[in-house]
């Protein structure tokens, strides 16, 4: 599957050709100005985020709020271990 931009990963009908003398390095790069490829980047980048499945803000609401509650318990997971391995250090160390 290619996209408008083409891909990468098929070669060039010049390259294929067997009774071709020279070879090109870089493929159809090699030819672009950095100003012309950096272009490409930019549309290539806008064609990606055209793909992406944006969450609505009620998604987003509850997916924050999961996320949030998480961290919240895990600090306290956390919080209770350390104060207990604390108290037992004091207790076996003096």
């Amino acid at each position: 599957m290619t996209d408008a931009v083409g891909s990468i990963d098929m070669p060039d009908a010049q390259d294929e050709a067997p009774d071709s003398k020279k070879t090109r390095k870089g493929g159809k790069r090699a030819k672009k100005g950095p100003l012309k490829r950096l272009a490409l980047f930019y549309r290539q980048i806008v064609a990606e985020l055209r793909k992406v499945v944006w969450p609505t803000r009620n998604q987003l609401t509850s997916y924050t709020t999961a996320v949030i509650i998480f961290v919240v318990i895990m600090i306290g997971l956390v919080t209770l271990i350390d104060y207990g391995l604390g108290h037992a250090a004091k207790y076996v160390f003096g």
